[in-house]
């Protein structure tokens, strides 16, 4: 189901293959002429993410695109699901292959910040014709867990400011020493970008017993690492993003990943942590070019 919006997007619904109702939002329908972008947010992020990228994208680049972004099952205007098992990398995989399909979209370019890294890597188990390009965004087969902590001992404690400008104050104060590069007009996006607005004032837009799903993780041990799936896209048109700061993805597994694909291309963003705002800087140009050179390439 298609519902528009003056504001450059569609709002798209569809049954996920166990028939929860998942939405995602469509940028550029009439763009079809090149690879559509299929964009996949973090943790407990959302499609709101990716707007204005996907706004350069669909109009500003040289060779606009289709976008779709996704809000995974429990995240933005998808349905919550009562039974928080699902909320892993595979059955959320599975949804976005659904919505694709619901689309009738056979391959794709794909940025993926975070968690989306992670599932583009299972997408690439699951049905690897759908990678024609990829870019993604703080993440590799190796995640640090100091930087899982972080998001960990965050969400255990997500703030509830009343106000939005609180809500502003309180990003700025938790995550402002890694991302010294944003303007006050980054910070206010993002927190419109994590929060409703409801009757109860502002909440995080996001089903909180996702923060459950981290509770089973021992943070003594290294967690399972994802070279096997990272050396099976040596084939696909990688570009890696990482935050300087970045407390997750190591400039050690960055160095690797160069190593095992090697036209991987890899842009490092000074004053950014974990994850780089996709829509900064000159990311959304860099991103376009990417995207139009591995087309081209394919093409000869």
């Amino acid at each position: 189901m298609h519902t528009a919006s003056d504001q450059g997007f569609s709002d798209f619904f569809y049954a996920a293959p166990d028939g929860l109702r998942l939405h995602a939002r469509i940028y550029g329908e009439a763009n079809t002429d090149a690879w559509p972008v299929v964009c996949l947010p973090g943790l407990t992020r959302n499609a709101r993410d990716f707007h204005e990228l996907a706004l350069f994208l669909s109009r500003e680049a040289a060779r606009p695109r289709k976008v779709i972004a996704f809000d995974y099952r429990g995240r933005g205007l998808s349905a919550y699901d009562p039974d928080i098992g699902h909320y892993n990398v595979g059955v959320e995989a599975g949804d976005v292959l659904a919505g694709l399909s619901a689309l009738n979209i056979d391959e794709a370019a794909f940025v993926g910040t975070s968690r989306g890294g992670l599932i583009i890597h299972v997408l690439g188990a699951l049905k690897p014709a759908v990678l024609k390009a990829i870019v993604i965004n703080d993440i590799g087969p190796v995640i640090e867990i100091e930087g899982l902590c972080h998001i960990r001992s965050y969400l255990d404690r997500t703030p509830k400011p009343k106000t939005f400008a609180e809500a502003v104050d309180t990003q700025r104060r938790v995550h402002g020493a890694g991302f010294p590069a944003l303007s006050d007009a980054d910070w206010s996006r993002m927190v419109a970008a994590i929060y409703r607005d409801t009757e109860a004032g502002l909440l995080p837009d996001f089903d909180s017993t996702l923060v459950d799903t981290l509770a089973g993780i021992d943070f003594e041990k290294p967690l399972p690492d994802l070279w096997a799936q990272f050396d099976a896209l040596a084939a696909v048109p990688l570009l890696a993003i990482r935050g300087a700061n970045s407390k997750l993805l190591s400039a050690a597994t960055l160095k690797e990943m160069q190593r095992r694909h090697s036209g991987m291309e890899t842009i490092t963003v000074e004053g950014q942590g974990h994850a780089p705002f996709l829509e900064t800087g000159s990311l959304p140009s860099e991103i376009a070019g990417f995207f139009d050179r591995a087309e081209a390439n394919q093409t000869k």
